[in-house]
């Protein structure tokens, strides 16, 4: 009898510790950490904007799309791949109206070059977009832009409505980084906020998008 049970107790023992929790369909698996399949969910990504970044109603600034948009980037919630040259950055922030309410639904579609300042032109590597959640928040891992000749390091920005209409056309920069080379369009009312970094080390900034008016 007790070697019938310690049999019994070996084999649970043996489906536990060979048991694998699936991977979600349409999630991705990179570098050894998962990614959500949800799109505007990044794994460790708080979607709520940082009481840092304070809404004071005025419309961000617009600025050129420039000579690299691409249409029909896919919805995902992370831009980084397995060769993706560059650190990895995790962008937060919130679409909000003038009166500073959320724009539930709003896509935020981004685009940038990698690490050495290299854009694909031929793919979508680099290039995608995210819905906001009930209070307009979202939330995208991409990477640090790199300098390329011309310009200092930034991330394009379309907002496209609910309906799908184009809200705002810009782009933002980061601290530290974009202030350091010289650029005729730079302006540093678009300098993104700095945050600490997520429980995975990975470099994190916000950035809330006030569209209308």
């Amino acid at each position: 009898m007790i070697r019938r049970m310690g049999l019994v107790l070996a084999m649970a023992f043996l489906m536990v510790s060979c048991s694998v929790t699936p991977i979600p369909m349409g999630a991705t698996a990179t570098a050894g950490r998962s990614l959500s399949s949800t799109p505007t969910a990044v794994a460790g990504a708080t979607l709520t904007s940082p009481a840092e970044v304070v809404c004071d109603g005025t419309p961000t600034l617009a600025q050129t799309e420039g000579p690299y948009y691409k249409a029909g980037s896919p919805e995902r919630s992370s831009l980084v791949e397995a060769d993706t040259v560059g650190e990895v950055l995790l962008l937060t922030g919130r679409v909000l109206t003038t009166d500073c309410e959320p724009v539930a639904g709003a896509a935020v579609d981004v685009w940038q070059a990698d690490g050495g300042g290299v854009y694909d032109n031929v793919e979508y590597r680099l290039r995608g977009r995210v819905r906001t959640d009930g209070g307009g928040a979202f939330a995208i891992e991409t990477v640090v832009p790199g300098e390329y000749p011309g310009r200092t390091p930034h991330i394009h920005v379309k907002v496209f409505g609910p309906d799908g209409g184009e809200l705002l056309t810009t782009q933002i920069y980061l601290r530290g980084v974009s202030e350091q080379i010289q650029d005729g369009i730079f302006n540093e009312g678009l300098l993104a906020e700095d945050l600490p970094p997520d429980a995975d080390g990975r470099r994190r900034i916000a950035f809330d998008f006030i569209v209308g008016g």
